[in-house]
């Protein structure tokens, strides 16, 4: 693995995200109220949702210093507090969550049609317009472990497919105290970053509502509901 992987700033004023549309905003993580003050609010909630905690994930997963409240904060906190070892990411075994953002649409576009092609593919889906999807366009201010560098081009830790060696190059990452990784996507043109935690991101709004056409081997068009026109992904 190279070493002195350097840090450098990432400030992306209006960098993308992609995630499915069936997950609603978490009332506790939009209300205004202070993070530290949660325990008791769940405690309270709890006695008459007691299935409350099913939606709200694991908050002990992210420091309370970390911790984002307030309109949009959803998009920031739940990829932190709904981790599972079942589902593994590109830097993570599934032990903590990951933020995953790209620096542009066209880049979050080819990143989660791969996966959702992928999904499609192993479920053996028949072909048509599947699951819906939301573009959160949010800012990214923070200070990253830069693997952008020549060091990891060709290298395992960017496998396109195989990430045994990026999860556990991402755990080690944040047991050093990484805030996380900015390093060039493997599907779209740009860049995307990994972050550790929610409040190295900000001001995420909701863009334009996504459908996503299965043809039985590949996501080739999408759809903006909001106009109604489908676009061809080559």
């Amino acid at each position: 693995m190279p070493g002195n992987i350097p840090l450098t700033k990432v400030n992306w004023k209006s960098a993308v995200r992609i995630i499915r549309s069936i997950y609603p905003p978490i009332d506790l993580f939009e209300d205004i109220a202070d993070p530290a003050d949660w325990p008791l609010i769940i405690s309270a909630e709890q006695k008459t949702n007691p299935r409350l905690m099913e939606t709200i994930g694991n908050i002990d997963l992210v420091p309370l210093a970390r911790r984002v409240s307030g309109p949009g904060a959803s998009y920031l906190m739940a990829p932190f507090t709904h981790v599972s070892p079942d589902r593994p990411t590109r830097f993570s075994d599934g032990s903590f969550g990951v933020l995953y953002i790209a620096s542009d649409f066209e880049t979050a576009l080819y990143e989660t049609t791969h996966h959702h092609g992928a999904f499609m593919a192993l479920t053996k889906e028949e072909p048509g317009w599947t699951s819906q999807f939301w573009e959160i366009v949010l800012e990214v201010d923070a200070t990253l472990r830069d693997l952008r560098t020549s060091d990891f081009i060709g290298h395992s830790i960017l496998a396109p497919d195989d990430h045994s060696n990026s999860r556990a190059f991402g755990l080690e990452m944040r047991k050093n105290g990484s805030d996380g990784l900015c390093y060039p996507s493997v599907r779209g043109p740009e860049e995307c970053v990994g972050l550790f935690f929610p409040d190295l991101a900000k001001n995420p709004v909701q863009g334009r509502h996504l459908d996503y056409h299965w043809d039985g081997d590949r996501v080739d068009m999408f759809r903006d509901q909001t106009t109604g026109e489908v676009y061809r992904i080559e």
